[in-house]
């Protein structure tokens, strides 16, 4: 009987998210491909301003990489349980890359949202789509390397990715950037060649742009 009744307090959330309007903050959503630094402005931006943000954590199916904390990079799952969330109708958005599920889950969303926080989101495109065709008008932020050269390097840079894996990177990173540059998918692209100078232009805009217009 509990569990029944929690399913259906899960099936009045999406409910709720997808088809009324709802009185928060737009959520403020960053997409752009693995090793663009995206997660480096993330950070910054919510240290920043750490009462005005919430980051919602996303689920993952793929085993931690070394140094990665349950709760804080990802939430860890298996695929069953992963299979079962989203049959359950628990994700506002999911993708699969390489073999794994990843996703946002209404709970992550509602949880910050009960703090009076914006909600912050880093997902793929897959996801983008999928939150741009909810009721929360997100805003949408998308960070572009300055060249695909560029990305390759910093990929291998970071020491995390096998011979095919980088390869599948690359060329998801060209999916990516053609989506991201694509007219009305962002509403504000940033080409990160210069950390401090993409932080900038960002704050800027967050500014100007989502906490004016929070609503």
């Amino acid at each position: 009987m509990n569990r029944q009744l929690c399913r259906i307090e899960r099936i009045l959330l999406v409910i709720q998210f997808r088809t009324f309007k709802m009185q928060t903050p737009r959520p403020l959503v960053f997409c752009g491909p693995s090793g663009s630094g995206k997660s480096t402005l993330v950070k910054r931006l919510m240290t920043n301003f750490p009462d005005r943000f919430g980051f919602t954590v996303s689920h993952t199916t793929r085993a931690p990489r070394p140094g990665e904390i349950n709760g804080q990079h990802y939430y860890f799952t298996d695929k069953e349980t992963m299979r079962k969330a989203l049959e359950n109708g628990e994700f506002i958005e999911h993708a699969v890359f390489s073999g794994n599920t990843y996703g946002t889950s209404y709970k992550t969303i509602e949880d910050v949202t009960k703090q009076g926080k914006i909600v912050l989101m880093d997902i793929d495109m897959e996801g983008v789509k999928q939150v741009k065709n909810t009721a929360l008008k997100p805003w949408c932020v998308f960070v572009q390397p300055p060249s695909m050269d560029e990305l390759r390097t910093r990929l291998v840079e970071r020491q995390t990715e096998s011979p095919e894996s980088l390869e599948k990177r690359m060329a998801k990173a060209h999916e990516e950037i053609s989506f991201g540059l694509e007219p009305n998918n962002f509403d504000k692209i940033i080409v990160n060649d210069n950390l401090l100078r993409a932080y900038e232009e960002l704050e800027k805009f967050v500014i100007e742009n989502v906490l004016t217009h929070d609503n």
